[in-house]
């Protein structure tokens, strides 16, 4: 049997795909969303028994929430071995308009519950390595947690201030965390997408879609699959030596300072 992952906003979009990827993986996850009926179909859809995949209903920014999500988990599987930080929300406004309320939603969300949820596993991880009689083999159980970030830890949008400040917020919480748990062989990564064929962008106006394009020099949407395959690529052994790192999934447009040509994309077709 594989390992266990906990990967959290997994009802849809990236993390289910992260989740589904994981489980194709031959591992076991639990899902954890604060939408229960969505939570619950996306398991009937994933089509994996209870001894694979199970769901938990949680809001990431309540401490206690998150401790349930690690006990079940831990009653469900045994153990945990990975963190998939996935959970967040976007609300708009800029510093004008945006109110207080929604700023702090969202950082309670995006910030401060990806803070909860890496404590509270992290914790269970150093406690099994002290646990251990002999800690001088710490890749035996590799302990790993992935923070979903943005390409917005580095660019900015001035009128999704509160989603951008999380983000930066995030990435610097994902190099703290990797220096203080290094010790313990614990890695922690990021990855920083960039626009993504989810829900979040399902509504996008035509013209709003050829600004995308034009500042992504592969020209298209980046599918939640290609974001999935990284994630499983952090979880696993191939990147062991990697840690304190933000991987760009973004089709190239942090290093483009200009716009690009408009091209036919596969999102046209």
């Amino acid at each position: 049997m594989g390992r266990v992952f906990i990967v959290t906003g997994a009802a849809n979009g990236i993390g289910f795909a992260c989740a589904r990827r994981l489980l194709e993986d031959g591992h076991r996850v639990v899902l954890a969303d604060i939408d229960k009926i969505r939570g619950q179909q996306a398991i009937k859809d994933l089509g994996f028994g209870i001894e694979e995949a199970l769901f938990v209903e949680c809001d990431i920014s309540r401490k206690l929430e998150v401790h349930n999500l690690i006990a079940e988990s831990l009653a469900a599987f045994g153990h945990i071995d990975g963190l998939i930080n996935n959970a967040g929300i976007v609300v708009k406004g800029g510093a004008l308009d945006l109110s207080e309320d929604d700023f702090d939603h969202v950082i309670a969300t995006n910030l401060k519950g990806s803070f909860l949820v890496s404590k509270a596993v992290a914790s269970y991880f150093v406690s099994e390595i002290e646990n251990r009689e002999d800690r001088s083999r710490l890749t035996d159980r590799p302990y790993s947690i992935v923070n979903m970030s943005s390409i917005n830890d580095t660019v900015a949008i001035p009128e999704y201030l509160a989603y951008t400040v999380s983000k930066g917020g995030l990435l610097q919480l994902t190099k703290s965390m990797a220096l203080e748990l290094a010790t313990y062989g614990i890695r922690v990564n990021a990855i920083g997408p960039g626009s993504v064929k989810t829900d979040m962008l399902a509504n996008v106006a035509s013209d709003g879609l050829d600004k995308i394009y034009s500042r992504t020099p592969l020209g298209r949407l980046a599918l939640p699959d290609e974001i999935a395959g990284v994630a499983a690529f952090l979880l696993g052994e191939d990147s062991s030596y990697i840690t304190g790192q933000c991987i760009y999934v973004d089709g190239g447009r942090l290093a483009l300072n200009y716009t690009m040509p408009k091209q036919k994309s596969i999102e046209d077709t």
